[in-house]
């Protein structure tokens, strides 16, 4: 948990534990978690020591956070197509909108979920049980669309949504 909960911060606290949170999401991305120091962070969000471990515990704390930051980020994207599944074309215009996003991106990067998971979910159990959380929730989101376009009569009788929404 970190030192100073986010909810009891002033607003020029939650913006410094924010630029914290941003930073270490980049260069976790970039470099990953396991070669991505506190000390790179502090100098990529411009904060002191005392600073970092008045918002963070320590680096498990602010993995945490930047969990949530990702999985924030991830589906708020993924909310523009998957919170209007009505039926079989609104899945392919997200799939395309998917698609283009990342050919955008020279298909260099990948998920940051996905990033993160492949990196901590076999040596971070908390980690991993906070990632499952974040796929869960993308996976309902998909589930709840599957599921209107099922009730419509457009996909094949007996269509697994459940296992279609994990796939």
């Amino acid at each position: 948990m970190p030192i100073t909960a986010p909810e009891k911060l002033t607003p020029k606290g939650r913006a410094t534990r924010e630029r914290i949170v941003a930073a270490a999401a980049e260069l976790m991305t970039q470099r990953g978690v396991a070669r991505t120091t506190i000390e790179d962070i502090q100098e990529a969000a411009a904060v002191s020591t005392s600073q970092m471990y008045h918002y963070f515990a320590d680096k498990g704390d602010l993995v945490a956070a930047v969990i949530d930051f990702q999985t924030d980020q991830v589906l708020a994207v993924q909310r523009l197509g998957l919170d209007r599944l009505e039926c079989l074309e609104d899945l392919r215009r997200w799939r395309d909108i998917m698609v283009d996003m990342m050919r955008s991106l020279g298909c260099i990067g990948g998920c940051p979920i996905g990033s993160l998971a492949n990196e901590l979910t076999e040596t971070d159990p908390l980690a991993r049980a906070q990632l499952m959380r974040s796929f869960a929730q993308w996976e309902n989101m998909i589930r709840d669309g599957l599921n209107v376009i099922a009730s419509r009569g457009e996909l094949p009788d007996h269509t697994d949504v459940d296992t279609m929404a994990l796939a």
